[in-house]
């Protein structure tokens, strides 16, 4: 079964799937192997959740039309884009971490005392919970991973929306 012959449908389905495997294992890390996540990783979440919804949408509807594919594979391309931002900054403050490392507070007590743009710079400008590693495959980090994740699924979103299908018609 070669994937890149799948139809539309399924190949959503399954970055669909991928999505939903990814944060159920971040889920596992968190809760069984006591691995807590800082806000980077929660970002993340949020940008793997973000690209699971538009996989599920775009299958489910299942456009016929090309141009309507290209727009679901576009918007899913630009979802992965944003958590491939996000992970890329989040490797970057492991593999250069700050002097200082500074403690914040947590998730909670940000969203609680300031406004989301308020939140979002304050992560984006890390602290040295950030750039701890404490969990690596083949020598690469969680959000170097999730990086690799976010650009495979963003290509294969683009090649499912851009991909030129044939008429039934014509298939012998």
């Amino acid at each position: 079964m070669n994937p890149f012959a799948w139809p539309f449908r399924a190949q959503f389905l399954f970055g669909f799937a991928c999505c939903a495997a990814l944060l159920g294992y971040a889920l596992f890390v968190q809760f069984q192997l006591g691995i807590q996540p800082c806000p980077f990783c929660i970002f993340q979440r949020i940008c793997f959740a973000a690209l699971g919804i538009v996989f599920l949408l775009g299958a489910m509807h299942a456009p016929r039309a090309p141009g309507a594919r290209k727009w679901w594979g576009v918007l899913a391309f630009a979802a992965a884009a944003a958590g491939m931002g996000v992970a890329g900054r989040h490797s970057w403050v492991q593999l250069h971490p700050p002097e200082l490392p500074t403690c914040t507070p947590g998730w909670n007590f940000l969203v609680e005392q300031n406004s989301w743009l308020g939140v979002v710079r304050k992560v984006l400008l890390a602290n040295g919970d950030c750039s701890s590693i404490d969990w690596q495959f083949l020598g690469l980090s969680m959000p170097m991973w999730a990086f690799v994740w976010f650009f495979a699924l963003g290509l294969g979103a683009l090649y499912a929306g851009f991909k030129h299908r044939y008429s039934s018609l014509f298939r012998k």
